[in-house]
């Protein structure tokens, strides 16, 4: 049912308010395709919503917001090497990841506790403790919310790049102009463990498990993933707040030269990627607040609304440390969540 002057607090997990001028709840493809019919609906904006937790909203849409809810999720196929996995949008991520553990189709376990839905992982290509889902991503299915056309993409075709995709690249996803409807993901049969990632390491290691299985990763990660970052229904955030920024050799030289303590990872064009937490941290804003914002006290790349918090005061918090740590290490932090 197509709903007037939706309340979107409940939709984001940095809980900031926010109204929709209309909002519709999307279960079926079919629902999205008869969409282009709708003459009622032609030429208003479009926003395409999942999970609501890699999402700022900085005021009131004026236009209609569709909430991807499309279930399912099933084996569509294997060769010799993968397991085919298809799954519904509007699945929620965890859920869909302990579920191909549970099938013994292992590959997903580094991006377990992820908050969001099926449909919003490779718009923002998550990525965790040495994985991106780009790299368990096949294709996908998405609909042009304007036509009702289908569109069929390959993993080639989604362009994947850190924390991004061709449809943050070519606005798809902000202007609302197409929505993801199913993604399907080859899981490898010869599976190898990913544990190099520090963090994971130091877990696996006190848990004395020097050969974990895929379920065990996947317990791992979740313990490194709630010891370290606030629930956001008891602390309100988004996760992430900050991509990892990436330099070039030199200046990485640079900054590793004065403090050889920040961690710093090679990248295979030749420039390095620098921790954005480690950062913020040096920089003074680790559980710093400004106001009703603030970063978290247990990890600094984390900003959360301690209640009461509006868009502005986010803004205000951003540009301060962006300020800050552009003056102390000739760095630019950008923003990882979609900003509507």
């Amino acid at each position: 049912m197509l709903l007037k002057d939706f309340d979107l607090t409940t939709r984001n997990t940095l809980a900031l308010p926010a109204r929709a001028a209309l909002y519709l709840e999307v279960g079926s493809r079919e629902r999205l395709e008869a969409l282009a019919c709708d003459l009622s609906l032609k030429g208003l904006r479009r926003f395409v919503l999942g999970g609501g937790s890699n999402l700022v909203l900085t005021g009131d849409f004026d236009g209609l917001v569709l909430h991807i809810a499309i279930p399912g999720r099933r084996c569509t196929g294997e060769d010799a090497d993968h397991w085919y996995v298809s799954a519904g949008a509007g699945e929620n991520w965890n859920d869909f990841v302990r579920w191909t553990l549970d099938k013994g189709w292992p590959g997903l376990e580094n991006l377990a506790q992820i908050p969001g839905s099926v449909g919003a992982a490779p718009v923002q290509n998550i990525g965790a403790y040495g994985l991106e889902v780009a790299d368990r991503i096949a294709g996908l299915t998405a609909i042009d919310t304007h036509t009702g056309n289908p569109l069929r993409l390959s993993r080639a075709d989604c362009r994947f790049a850190y924390r991004s995709s061709v449809f943050k690249q070519e606005g798809w996803h902000l202007d609302g102009r197409t929505a993801i409807v199913e993604v399907t993901f080859a899981l490898p049969k010869r599976w190898t463990p990913l544990t190099a990632y520090a963090e994971l390491a130091a877990e696996l290691d006190a848990r004395k498990n020097a050969a974990p299985n895929a379920r065990e990763i996947a317990e791992a990660v979740a313990a490194v993933r709630r010891r370290k970052l606030p629930d956001p229904a008891t602390h309100p955030n988004a996760g992430s707040f900050f991509q990892n920024p990436t330099v070039d050799a030199e200046k990485a030289a640079e900054l590793t030269a004065r403090d050889p303590t920040m961690p710093s990872y090679p990248q295979a064009d030749g420039r390095v990627k620098h921790a954005a937490g480690w950062l913020i941290e040096r920089a003074g804003w680790k559980g710093k607040r400004l106001g009703c914002v603030g970063f978290h006290e247990k990890q600094a790349l984390v900003l959360v609304n301690y209640g009461g918090a509006r868009a502005s005061d986010l803004a205000a918090l951003t540009h301060a440390v962006q300020a800050d740590v552009k003056e102390k290490f000739g760095v630019d932090l950008i923003p990882e969540p979609v900003l509507l």
